[in-house]
């Protein structure tokens, strides 16, 4: 085998040479001109060292992960700045925490929008009160397993009838006091599902398109359920948290109006008619939009709803006139077009909690990372992680193909060095 020092030469010299190929590839891709406008995410991490992250959340190209002393917005501001001058590209808008940094970033710094994100929305709700619910209901569950205990010890033993009658009522009380827990958590589960189901630009029911103000009000009503159906019960009100969630309705509204506004603007040099509006804006882009959240989506109850939406779109549009009447090839290019748009609708930056997660694993296997291996995770991610269609983060962001990363990196190395040879004749007198 190898010497450790030996290997460990040959890891720095892949790690140089990782680097040096990704940032030419990513030099042609510039040179190509095919960056679209980023949708980005912003978050830190916390390694050996603070990380800050910035993402392209269609494509989930990492813009980077830079170790940073603080994440104030004069940090943030230098790093995305110099990352966008260097790829010549803008920012359409900016999921986040509602961190004041990250938010002035995108008013202030990159004149966009700032989304709140509709994952830490719910968690918020989930912190409020998952607790206070699932608590009694636990409690409810281990006191009716006592009480069947009881009657089953009541029933094995000669003991009076009374005995017994009082266990089998105190079983039933148990029973209803779970079955009224069990509907609170049901109930609380739907309203839960529901604003996450809301946050579409059309309505799930039956795809009709839906504004800001739509969303907006749909969400207040669902959060007002919640505090409703906590009230009714004599649980603890969390009125610091509920206030801080009612503050994000209008920011996650917001990206419908934004999202549509794009899509018109993107075909207002066509000249359609209010039918093939029609058709655009209630078959072929709800079509395709369903088709990507049914794609992403893992929750058993939220797919079937979803899938139930894609289904009844699916037969409209393939009994739609305009849909008979397009030719193969034109009718793929519109799918795509709409394909395209259904991508650019990111309420969330669960991809960079996702990319957070994997970064600690990494470091917890290998005891910590050197700094410089940051980077080379970096490249890694963004040249070598491939999706199910087999493209990776570069491919879909610079909308172009790039060789394959470790049979590239590997031509440029030599062989391994050899082991050193034992002096012969030293071993044999020795």
């Amino acid at each position: 085998g190898c010497s450790p020092s030996a290997l460990r030469g040959v890891m720095q010299a892949l790690e140089h040479v990782l680097l040096e190929t990704a940032e030419a590839w990513e030099h042609e891709g510039i040179a190509a001109g095919e960056v679209r406008p980023i949708i980005g995410a912003v978050d830190e991490t916390f390694l050996e060292r603070m990380m800050l992250v910035f993402m392209d959340l269609v494509s989930g190209y990492l813009l980077f992960e830079e170790v940073a002393e603080d994440r104030t917005y004069t940090t943030w501001y230098a790093l995305v700045e110099a990352r966008l001058e260097a790829l010549g590209v803008g920012v359409v808008y900016l999921v986040s925490d509602r961190a004041k940094a990250l938010i002035k970033l995108a008013e202030q710094g990159l004149a966009c929008l700032s989304i709140p994100d509709v994952f830490h929305l719910i968690h918020d709700l989930v912190k409020s009160y998952s607790l206070a619910i699932c608590g009694p209901l636990r409690q409810a569950r281990q006191a009716l397993h006592q009480a069947r205990e009881s009657l089953t010890t009541c029933q094995a033993s000669p003991r009076s009838s009374e005995e017994a009658q009082q266990a089998q009522a105190a079983v039933e009380t148990c029973e209803a006091e779970v079955e009224r827990w069990e509907r609170v958590h049901s109930t609380y589960r739907h309203h839960l599902e529901t604003v996450s189901l809301i946050v579409h630009p059309w309505r799930i029911c039956n795809s009709t398109p839906q504004t800001s103000q739509d969303v907006e009000r749909r969400l207040h009503v669902e959060i007002d359920a919640i505090t409703a159906c906590i009230a009714t019960h004599g649980l603890p009100a969390k009125k610091k948290a509920v206030e801080k969630v009612r503050k994000q309705l209008a920011g996650v509204s917001a990206l419908v109006d934004l999202w549509w506004q794009r899509v018109w603007h993107d075909v207002q040099h066509v000249a359609l008619t209010p039918m093939w509006q029609r058709w655009v804006d209630e078959h072929v882009l709800p079509l395709m939009y369903w088709q990507h959240q049914v794609a992403r989506t893992r929750c058993p109850r939220r797919k079937a709803k979803l899938l139930q939406a894609l289904e009844s779109v699916q037969d409209a549009f393939d009994t739609h006139v305009i849909t008979a009447q397009l030719a193969p090839e034109v009718l793929a290019d519109w799918k795509a077009w709409a394909a395209e748009h259904a991508k650019a609708f990111q309420r969330a930056s669960s991809a960079v909690e996702g990319r957070n997660g994997a970064l600690a694993q990494l470091h917890h296997n290998q005891r910590g990372l050197p700094k410089r291996r940051y980077k080379v995770w970096t490249v890694l991610h963004n040249f070598d992680c491939r999706a199910p269609d087999g493209t990776t983060p570069a491919a879909r962001f610079f909308r172009r193909g790039f060789p394959d990363l470790f049979e590239t990196v590997l031509s440029t190395i030599d062989d391994l060095p050899r082991p050193r040879r034992r002096n012969q004749a030293m071993a044999l007198t020795g």
